[in-house]
C-alpha cells in the first residue's frame, strides 16, 4: 500500500526545517525559492521538481535522498490500519482555524468513488468476498473485526482500515451493539 509523495515529501522537509529552527522565509532565501512555493509544498498543494528537490535539500544541509526516503511507503501488510490515537495533526499554514488529522492518502488514476454508512448488526458474520475497489473505512461506532486471510483486524471506534478489496475480506460483529461505520469505495473502472 503507498502514501502519496505529496504528503510525505511537504511533511518530511516541513520538519527537518523546523528541527534545524528554520522559518520558512530562512529556507526560502537559503534555497532561492519563493516562501508561497515552499509553502505549498509544505502543505501537500504541490508536488517540488527534482530541482527543487535538490535546492531545498542543499538549504536544509542534507542529501536528497533523505527527502525521498521511504515515499513509497510499502507496507508489509496488505491493508493500512490507522488506529483512533494515531494520525498526525497536520497544522497548515494556509487554513488558520482548522486543524488536520493526517490519516492516509494515495496516488489515484481511474477510479470512482462511492460512500456508504454501513450499520453491521449484533452478532453478524459476512463471508470472505472480494470487491474491485480500494476500500476505506472509519469506525463511528461499535466494534468489528475484518477478517483477511492473514488474520483478523480488530477495529474499534475512531480506527482506520485502508485495503485493496480484491483480497477476500469478511467482517464480524460479535457484541450485543450495533456497529456503525464509514465506508469509502474506489472503484476500479473496468478496461
Amino acid at each position: 500500500m503507498k502514501h502519496d509523495k505529496l504528503s510525505l515529501i511537504g511533511q518530511r522537509i516541513q520538519e527537518l526545517r523546523k528541527a534545524k529552527k528554520m522559518s520558512l522565509r530562512e529556507l526560502a532565501k537559503r534555497s532561492d525559492l519563493s516562501a508561497g512555493l515552499l509553502s505549498k509544498i509544505e502543505n501537500f498543494r504541490t508536488v517540488p521538481s527534482l530541482s527543487v528537490l535538490i535546492a531545498i535539500a542543499n538549504a536544509l544541509e542534507v542529501d536528497v535522498s533523505v527527502l525521498v526516503k521511504n515515499i513509497n511507503g510499502e507496507t508489509a501488510a496488505p491493508y493500512l490500519l490507522v488506529r483512533a490515537e494515531e494520525g498526525q495533526l497536520e497544522k497548515r499554514e494556509d487554513s488558520k482555524g482548522l486543524l488536520y488529522k493526517y490519516l492516509l492518502s494515495q496516488d489515484l488514476a481511474t477510479y470512482s468513488l462511492r460512500v456508504n454508512e454501513v450499520l453491521i448488526g449484533p452478532h453478524t458474520y459476512r463471508k470472505p468476498l472480494s470487491t474491485n475497489a480500494l476500500e476505506l473505512i472509519h469506525v463511528l461506532e461499535g466494534t468489528v473485526q475484518y477478517g483477511f486471510k492473514e488474520g483478523e483486524v480488530p477495529l474499534a471506534p475512531g480506527d482506520t482500515l485502508y485495503f485493496d478489496g480484491i483480497q477476500a475480506h469478511s467482517v464480524r460483529n460479535d457484541t450485543e451493539q450495533t456497529a456503525r461505520l464509514f465506508k469509502v469505495y474506489l472503484l476500479r473502472h473496468n478496461e
